[in-house]
């Protein structure tokens, strides 16, 4: 196991993530932001009532009269600068590597990324497929031109890996690192990334529109399946690549009103039913994690409540260390 284990190679101390959380977030809601201030201002000049309209409704971005990739594309942007800001600091600041993150070695697995996002790409489509058959009042078909299409599913393939990427960096990545290194377990990262994904997107236009309480179980179950996958397979890789196909999906394929990232997608889902999506994340989330463990061959769920020890405790202990020198 090298991804967690890895973090002890560098500077741990509490204040460092303080830092680079604070920093990142700061990053992406400013720099990250001027596009869109930029898209606002222009608005704002002949029509200077949009300002109030967007105060009263923050997430209706077609207040803006731009056209639905351009302002798809500028939701995108924080993330693109925040990723970039991660990857300027960790060195300075942690002193690793950004790799050292996403693995703990030296070389993306990209046979990771692609085989899982395939196998997420399948079940979701398996699932519209069913939900569209079960109920087809629920969904309208909004299928746009064929530009339109092409443009969407250019910026999703080239921007929603930075957006997802960010995302898995920073919590699977960086801060379950952390964490292992400060409970020198898996199991408290596991569950504490989860949480703090959860809370990260409390302000998304769904839990606005369905409650907390309802919307924050579904986005913490996702980091948790996030989370056993970056576990198991000792990295971000896979878990990164099916949080791109299924981001990379809902903005193709099935779009509501209340959703966090506006498309022109192929379907728009007319009601929305909050619990029912959870016991169908949670079914697909298992079918998943199933049949990744038999293509990646990965040990038994066990390891989730394994240690974490420093590279040199484990070293130690296979040449058979009992706590004096070695003569």
């Amino acid at each position: 196991m090298t991804h967690l284990e890895s973090a002890f190679s560098g500077k741990n101390s509490f204040w460092r993530y303080i830092i680079m959380f604070v920093a990142v977030l700061i990053v992406s809601n400013t720099i990250g932001a001027i596009p869109l201030l930029i898209a606002i201002a222009g608005k704002a000049v002949s029509d200077p009532s949009v300002i109030a309209e967007l105060g009263a409704n923050p997430s209706d971005f077609s207040l803006l009269g731009l056209d639905p990739n351009l302002t798809f594309l500028i939701m995108l942007f924080p993330f693109v600068a925040g990723l970039a800001t991660f990857f300027l600091l960790i060195r300075p600041l942690n002193r690793r590597s950004a790799m050292a993150t996403i693995n703990g070695n030296k070389r993306m697995r990209w046979d990771r990324f692609f085989i899982s996002g395939f196998v997420w790409l399948i079940l979701s489509a398996i699932y519209l497929l069913v939900y569209l058959k079960a109920d087809p009042s629920n969904f309208s078909l909004n299928m746009p031109d064929i530009r339109t299409l092409l443009i969407l599913l250019l910026i999703s393939l080239i921007f929603i890996p930075f957006q997802a990427g960010f995302e898995e960096v920073l919590f699977r990545g960086y801060l379950m690192q952390g964490f292992a290194v400060l409970f020198r377990n898996r199991l408290m990262p596991l569950v504490l990334t989860a949480v703090f994904f959860g809370l990260m997107h409390a302000f998304n236009p769904e839990v606005k529109e369905f409650g907390f309480f309802t919307m924050i179980p579904q986005y913490i179950l996702f980091g948790l399946i996030f989370g056993v996958i970056t576990i198991l397979d000792d990295g971000i890789e896979a878990a990164m690549g099916a949080h791109t196909a299924n981001n990379i999906f809902l903005c193709i394929m099935v779009t509501h009103k209340s959703s966090a990232l506006q498309t022109s997608a192929i379907y728009e889902q007319q009601n929305i039913y909050p619990w029912g999506e959870f016991a169908a994340l949670l079914v697909t989330g298992v079918l998943l994690l199933v049949i990744l463990r038999i293509i990646f061959r990965w040990d038994n769920f066990s390891v989730l409540a394994e240690s974490v020890r420093k590279p040199e405790e484990v070293s130690t202990q296979e040449e058979g260390y009992t706590g004096f020198p070695n003569l």
